[in-house]
């Protein structure tokens, strides 16, 4: 690095976000995940003896997954190396397995490899990695907001031990928050911030535990506030309020949490805990969740769990569909919400779900026989059997009610698939 290098790194860092200046330098100043990181945890003790293996992160946001990797950085006397998923390919793994693989044989020191978002590698990508983390070439850590049992590779997974990071709860961004603004050298120790303690509270509560959306909210509102007459910094709840205007809501369309959720909702519903069904049905909308994908779930809800039982429940499951369509949102909040506390509080039942499986079982894997003659459609000629009074079919409303007549076909015959609840 020449002197125009390191110039220019130092304007960045002065530069750079607070939530990227803040970065905690140790970890004195790392705030949550004692259930990983407390004293005498594993994963800890793996650091502390710089005897780690290969790990991944996973957890949502702002939980500190990228400022744990860097503090193992610091701490081993590994050779560390960072890639991000989102814009490094193979032959970005192949360099630094090249390198990793000088290390070892020239200088006897290990590689720890730690890849950002590493959900966005694809499975070829993945594969490139695996024999290198087999074979201890080099220690993989890896850092990803989705599920990794879904989004990585088995044999990845296999060799990697899984350590969930938490939200951080609003007491730990709170701490976060006040060493921002002590801190002379990378926050803002040098202003007077007078912030009140509904701001506070504000900001900790509706950064959903992430804390770098609490950092970066913390930075606007000190950025867009003039000091006043005694230079001071005054932070109140309108001002905070502006510098955070929508609360962080963990949901990912495409990922696990979507699934969490709607199961959520979906379970809620079953329970007939109409609170609860309607704080998922909103969570999933204000996230920006298709509603047409709840009606879509709420008329099968409808069909699978309430049935018979109340067949209302499925007309009021298809008008909310018809009112969505014919409304838009935000409109449609209002019979979206009445369909939810409807399909709630409606008695629950799965006899159609249970005639429906049942009914499917014995036709995929059973004899199930010919339609008896008197049901077969009499409107052309069939062969003579000896049995002709089979075909003498009995009009229902002639008769007011078909008792002597079975409808089932002959293997079938007695079977029951809907039984009432």
């Amino acid at each position: 690095m020449d002197l125009f290098d390191a110039i220019r790194e130092k304007e960045m860092d002065k530069n750079a976000p607070l939530a990227s200046r803040m970065t905690p330098r140790n970890f004195g100043e790392y705030v949550g995940q004692e259930h990983i990181l407390g004293k005498d945890r594993l994963l800890r003790r793996c650091i502390d003896t710089d005897q780690l293996t290969s790990i991944i992160l996973y957890g949502p946001p702002g939980t500190g997954k990228t400022a744990l990797a860097r503090l193992i950085a610091k701490t081993t006397q590994a050779q560390f190396r960072t890639l991000n998923a989102v814009t490094s390919g193979i032959k970005d793994i192949k360099d630094v397995i090249l390198e990793a693989s000088d290390n070892l044989g020239l200088l006897s020191q290990k590689t720890i490899l730690f890849i950002d978002e590493i959900h966005r590698f694809n499975k070829t990508q993945q594969d490139a990695l695996l024999p290198h983390v087999e074979k201890g070439l080099v220690t993989l850590i890896g850092a990803t907001t989705e599920n990794p049992y879904v989004e990585v590779n088995r044999a990845l997974l296999s060799r990697s031990t899984i350590y969930r990071l938490n939200p951080l709860t609003p007491e730990n961004i709170h701490a976060i928050l006040l060493h921002a603004m002590k801190d002379k050298e990378r926050g803002y120790g040098h202003v007077n911030i007078q912030m009140t303690s509904t701001a506070s509270n504000h900001l900790c509560t509706m950064c959903n535990g992430d804390a770098r959306m609490a950092l970066n909210a913390l930075e606007l509102a000190v950025l867009s506030t003039k000091p006043n007459q005694q230079n001071i910094i005054h932070i109140d709840l309108p001002i905070a309020s502006e510098s955070i205007q929508r609360r962080s809501i963990q949901y990912d369309k495409q990922g696990d949490n979507h699934f969490d959720v709607i199961s959520a909702f979906i379970k809620s519903m079953r329970a007939s805990k109409p609170d609860a069904a309607l704080h998922y049905m909103i969570r999933m909308i204000e996230a920006g969740e298709d509603p047409k994908y709840i009606t879509r779930r709420m008329m099968i809800f409808a069909g699978e769990d309430i049935g018979l039982q109340d067949p209302q429940a499925m007309q009021i499951a298809t008008s909310c569909d018809y009112a969505l369509k014919n409304l838009g949102m935000p409109e449609a909040y209002y019979p979206l919400v009445e369909a939810c506390l409807y399909l709630s509080l409606a008695p629950k039942s799965n006899a159609c779900k249970v005639a429906l499986g049942e009914a499917k079982k014995d036709i995929l894997n059973h004899d199930i026989g010919d339609v008896p003659l008197f049901l077969q459609d009499q409107s052309f000629e069939k062969p003579q059997t000896d049995c002709q009074e089979e075909s003498l079919y009995k009009y229902p409303p002639d008769h007011h009610y078909v008792t002597d007549q079975e409808y089932m076909p002959k293997p079938l015959i007695g079977k029951v698939y809907y039984r009432e609840k």
